[in-house]
């Protein structure tokens, strides 16, 4: 499974993706954010699913970027190459993928700006080929393993917040996801992008790197609960004289609820 992670904020796009690629019992480390620079355009790619898709697919979108990138004025049409791309590959290798169980499961985010983009663009593109711009109303999207790091982000990330914010919540989206899903894990790989700059920033970081935050982070939570009301845990716990008292009342014989 993967853990890639995109944010659109005001300032600018955050984007953090694991490395750890499974195959059966076997775990490898491997890239799974590809930059793309030239001129007046940056974008980056993450992408989710089989890695042999994923390979292909990529490899393909950079032949067509070398040979037509002056045409990407905007993010959305390097993002309608990206798709032929998927496309193409399904046409290849779907029917064979299915005669051995398998699901033609590519995702990608693909975020950046071009030179005629009036801001920055993040799109998810769809193994179907079809795509949707992520904007200010939910301003990030996760692709592989989605549960873990979904919370922390509907809870605390809005349009509004700074880079600096959103690279906080993803990263802690991110160890999340990693604590409790097998399959995602250290090294990660962060890219940013701010506003206008048509420069991508890229960074690794080990495990080591992040330890103190995600200790932190643990030591926060748990006193967090412990300073939480306990009024209502106490009456239970406490006084079970009380819940005695407040019991409703059964429900008649043969009745259902």
């Amino acid at each position: 499974m993967t853990f890639c992670l995109g944010m659109k904020v005001d300032d600018g796009l955050v984007g953090i993706a694991d490395t750890r690629v499974t195959s059966g019992s076997e775990c490898i480390t491997a890239r799974k954010v590809t930059v793309f620079e030239h001129g007046r355009s940056s974008l980056f790619v993450m992408t989710s699913g089989l890695r042999s898709l994923r390979d292909k697919i990529v490899t393909y979108f950079e032949e067509v970027l070398e040979k037509e990138d002056a045409k990407f004025d905007r993010l959305y049409k390097a993002v309608n190459a990206l798709a032929e791309q998927v496309r193409r590959t399904a046409a290849e290798d779907k029917q064979a993928l299915e005669g051995s169980r398998l699901t033609f499961n590519f995702q990608a985010l693909v975020g950046g700006q071009l030179e005629h983009d009036k801001e920055h663009k993040l799109y998810l593109l769809y193994p179907q080929a079809n795509w949707v711009e992520v904007g200010p109303g939910t301003p990030y999207c996760i692709i592989g393993e989605t549960g873990y790091g979904k919370p922390i982000l509907d809870r605390t990330l809005k349009y509004s917040d700074r880079m600096h914010y959103a690279l906080k919540v993803g990263c802690l989206a991110f160890d999340s996801t990693r604590i409790s899903a097998a399959n995602v894990d250290f090294p990660i790989d962060v890219v940013v992008y701010k506003r206008d700059s048509f420069d991508l920033i890229c960074h690794r970081y080990e495990k080591q790197d992040l330890a103190e935050i995600s200790h932190w982070w643990q030591e926060r939570l748990r006193e967090s609960v412990r300073l939480l009301p306990s009024d209502w845990v106490n009456k239970v716990i406490d006084d079970p004289a009380a819940g005695e008292r407040d019991r409703t009342i059964p429900l008649s014989p043969g009745a259902t609820g």
